[in-house]
């Protein structure tokens, strides 16, 4: 029986390059479509463990098709990987490179990452449909500020803005729809928006979060969110606390206008003021309410118990 081979996937639309950590083939390039992957697989030896970055649409039938095919899928953060290489020197980028320093990643780092696992067709199309929403609300606000103080465009605009209107409508509708196939997101979301602050679409994205990933801890779904405090501290210095935005942006994004929102509730409000009260600006008095926030979405989902304030703000 063949040892498993850690191996390193460069993906882009038309093609992947692969490499392997123990050299176990020469790096070479795979077409990034059905038959091609399932013939590449079958060559590797069982319970294989592949790497590839999150390319947005393009990693995925590779990472189904290997899963499928009983090897460990790890799809990793874009970012991780570059800080890698320049950690262990690499001075150039190719695709054969970057496969290569992939490889070299999982074979040294895989006990420390999450396995990829499949979603279903219904959580596939609710997580598109919430990326996808986030990219219109963003492209919203950049067209705002670009065209700020221009003269001439303003009846453009107004139909550029009405047009997006409509989209975020329907695409408000798809996502109930969406929400309505999987029964267990629905049922959490509605547990969370029984929290002040949590709206419609924020209650969503935190119940389906809570619902893709097996958080045994609260502080693992902080850390999902990127909304963890990361120290700096060395020596006798003590550096400043700052989130380290990992994670899902527009998750974050999502968590933080519900604590603006929240902040202005009777629920809320005292606890926010009271971060204000410690000196702490007021992003980082939101900060610190999106977190708590996240904690009670936790605790109400996976104890399956009502949202009670007294209990949740008594001693804070």
């Amino acid at each position: 029986m063949q040892t498993a081979w850690d191996v390193g996937v460069d993906v882009a639309s038309q093609s992947v390059v692969v490499a392997s950590a123990g050299r176990d083939f020469a790096p070479h390039s795979v077409g990034n479509e059905r038959g091609a992957l399932r013939r590449w697989l079958q060559a590797l030896p069982a319970g294989s463990r592949i790497g590839m970055e999150a390319t947005g649409a393009y990693h995925q039938l590779l990472a189904e098709l290997a899963h499928a095919a009983g090897m460990t899928v790890y799809v990793l953060n874009p970012r991780d990987i570059k800080k890698y290489a320049e950690g262990v020197g690499r001075r150039g980028k190719t695709d054969r490179l970057d496969a290569e320093v992939i490889a070299r990643y999982v074979a040294h780092e895989h006990a420390e990452l999450h396995v990829y696992a499949p979603r279903s067709a219904a959580a596939e199309r609710l997580e598109q449909l919430l990326k996808r929403r986030a990219k219109v609300v963003q492209l919203q606000v950049t067209l705002a500020q670009t065209w700020r103080g221009v003269a001439g465009v303003k009846a453009e605009l107004a139909e550029v803005a009405a047009a997006q209107a409509r989209l975020l409508t329907r695409v408000d509708g798809l996502l109930e729809e969406a929400v309505d196939a999987l029964p267990e997101v629905r049922t959490r979301a509605q547990q969370v928006r029984a929290i002040p602050g949590y709206g419609r679409l924020g209650s969503v994205a935190v119940a389906h979060a809570l619902q893709r990933l097996p958080f045994t801890r609260v502080d693992a779904f902080i850390a999902h969110t990127g909304l963890d405090p990361r120290p700096c501290d060395s020596g006798a210095k003590h550096g400043r606390r700052r989130i380290s935005k990992r994670g899902p942006a527009a998750l974050r994004t999502l968590m933080h206008m519900c604590a603006m929102a929240a902040s202005r509730t009777p629920t809320w409000r005292p606890y926010y003021q009271r971060q204000l009260a410690k000196g702490l600006s007021g992003t980082e008095a939101l900060v610190i309410l999106a977190r708590k926030m996240a904690r009670t979405a936790y605790g109400v989902c996976r104890c399956a118990t009502p949202f009670d304030p007294v209990r949740v703000l008594s001693g804070t």
